[in-house]
């Protein structure tokens, strides 16, 4: 595939991955993106994970087309996008390592070399010129680990955006974008909004006309769609209008009294409601929602005096990327001594610019008509 005349991908596809970075489902796969910039001096952007290294190799030399590279772009060190570089320096030792000084500290780490005597150290501003193509290279610390780069061509105007605008999912299957995008950005990214701000204030002053992620499709048209999404889903703004409802339950009842609340919901007008058992639905997903929109219930029993496992997890996964800016709403439950409720506030409270609604409904063992009174006036309240 070619990006421009003289950019051309060598990533590959992978369909063995069941569990991205050990927790993400990926049912449809990963994608392990690498490119190739030919000019008078030849780039190479990035390599690929390591059971896909002979494949990534055989695609590079295909590109070159008998040609050496002189450069290997090295933006990200993790793993996936990090194991081929041995296996690269072995096959192409005149080649020079590109990369900032934390990347080579821990390329020592990870591959116990760190080519000193091959190293081109780059920082914020520093140029490489390759003959017509000259990369830019602007650093993007903690965009998601803190050796980030990425890299500006002012030919072709293209931005390689290293994890930035990546996704789930393989290229050869087709799939709507801001899903998995989505899932993706607030599983690894979330916790980074102000160092994504950072770089997208950066990127405002340049020209991209294409943006080539590590991950995910080349994106080349409507690329404002893209950015605005970036820049609302890094400032933890509202994407869409709605209330998303995260339950758990042990006997049924308070999965019961959630339902009834989202059937309240659409009865009385509400734009979208979504709605997840966190107990057997992917907790990515529920993450991805509570992120989307600008409104979240969370109805859970008590347990242990405390709260529900699957609610306290959850809650433990929005906290962990600085959940923010959002209307929440209670459903609490237990038989003796309701305590959930205060459970789940305790959990948010360093959360910035939380607000909760009144009331917060609770039921003691089930639902009875001072509870559906209760919920009729929390659907009112979220409207």
């Amino acid at each position: 595939m070619n990006i421009s005349q003289d950019i051309r991908y060598i990533g590959v596809n992978d369909h063995q991955v069941d569990l991205f970075e050990g927790q993400y489902i990926v049912p449809n796969g990963m994608a392990y993106n690498s490119y190739v910039i030919m000019d008078e001096k030849i780039a190479v952007m990035d390599t690929s994970e390591i059971n896909f290294v002979d494949q990534w190799l055989a695609n590079l030399a295909a590109a070159l087309e008998g040609r050496k590279p002189d450069y290997l772009v090295v933006q990200h060190m993790e793993p996936d996008h990090s194991s081929g570089i041995a296996a690269f320096a072995a096959a192409y030792p005149e080649a020079k390592i590109v990369s900032n000084a934390k990347s080579f500290v821990l390329m020592k780490q990870f591959l116990g070399e760190d080519y000193a005597d091959r190293q081109l150290p780059v920082g914020e501003g520093s140029t490489l010129e390759l003959g017509k193509h000259t990369l830019h290279f602007v650093t993007a610390p903690m965009v998601h680990w803190p050796e980030v780069i990425m890299t500006y061509d002012d030919a072709d105007k293209v931005l390689f955006s290293a994890d930035g605008f990546g996704k789930f999912g393989a290229l050869d299957v087709e799939e709507e974008w801001a899903c998995e995008a989505r899932r993706y950005y607030f599983g690894i990214v979330g916790k980074y909004g102000t160092q994504v701000q950072a770089v997208l204030k950066k990127a405002a002053a340049l020209d991209i006309q294409t943006i080539c992620p590590l991950h995910g499709p080349v994106l080349k048209e409507n690329l404002g769609y893209y950015l605005d999404l970036y820049n609302t889903w890094s400032s933890y703004g509202v994407e869409s209008e709605g209330v998303f409802i995260a339950a758990c339950s042990i006997y049924g009842h308070t999965m019961e009294a959630a339902k009834l609340l989202a059937e309240e919901l659409t009865a009385k007008g509400c734009p979208k409601v979504a709605f997840t058992d966190l107990a057997r639905e992917d907790m990515a997903e529920a993450v991805e929602d509570a992120f989307r929109y600008g409104k979240i219930v969370l109805a859970a029993p008590t347990y242990n005096t405390g709260v529900f496992p699957y609610m306290r997890d959850f809650i433990q996964h929005l906290t962990d990327r600085n959940y923010q800016n959002r209307t929440v709403g209670i459903i609490e439950n237990g038989s003796w001594a309701p305590m959930s409720g205060k459970v789940m506030k305790g959990l948010l409270e360093k959360s910035k610019n939380i607000t909760f609604v009144e009331p917060v409904v609770t039921l003691k063992s089930a639902l009875n008509d001072a509870s559906r009174a209760q919920i009729s006036a929390l659907a009112d309240a979220l409207l």
